[in-house]
């Protein structure tokens, strides 16, 4: 299966408007008819297969054939030594990295046209140690919704909580929390 967009997802991918996370954009982007799903799957994780089937059925892509069956779950059978540790990670958890945090919401402020804005850009650009850089992450997102609507400051605020490192992320719990 080689899945193309639609019309809605040009649309949507040209508005920012649509529904849809940072994932499903980035698949959107991808499809154009050329990759297959083993292709995608290989870019995106295996979470791709699952993905393309939702925006299939949303009416954002379409394909030439029907989806492929996402495959089963192979059963692990514990050890004679017990269960496997609790410090194993699964195998679908995404990459996380305090740098892309950094770099992705230096992209936002760059956006953002307000002198607060540039002067935590300015400061997330200086920040060295990872402490510096996790408070200048943590000021941001204090400062955002301030500066801009409240469904665009959780969007950035779950993305940024996507590809930040776990053990940054207690340190930021509080932070740009948007009052409902």
């Amino acid at each position: 299966m080689q899945p193309r967009k639609t019309d809605l997802a040009r649309d949507a991918l040209q508005a920012h408007r649509a529904p849809l996370d940072m994932r499903q954009r980035r698949l959107l982007i991808l499809c154009d008819g050329q990759r297959d799903l083993s292709q995608l799957t290989a870019m995106i994780g295996p979470e791709a297969s699952a993905m393309v089937i939702q925006l299939i059925q949303a009416g954002y892509l379409m394909s030439t054939a029907p989806p492929e069956p996402m495959p089963a779950p192979v059963p692990v059978a514990p050890t004679a030594a017990g269960p496997a540790p609790a410090s194993a990670a699964p195998v679908t958890e995404r990459r996380r990295s305090l740098v892309a945090a950094r770099i992705y919401l230096l992209g936002i402020l760059e956006l953002q046209r307000h002198p607060q804005a540039a002067a935590l850009l300015h400061t997330l650009q200086q920040a060295r140690s990872d402490e510096q850089v996790v408070a200048a992450l943590g000021s941001a997102l204090d400062a955002l919704p301030a500066l801009t609507s409240a469904g665009y400051c959780e969007r950035v605020r779950q993305r940024l909580f996507e590809v930040l490192p776990e053990t940054h992320l207690p340190q930021l719990e509080q932070a740009g929390a948007v009052a409902g």
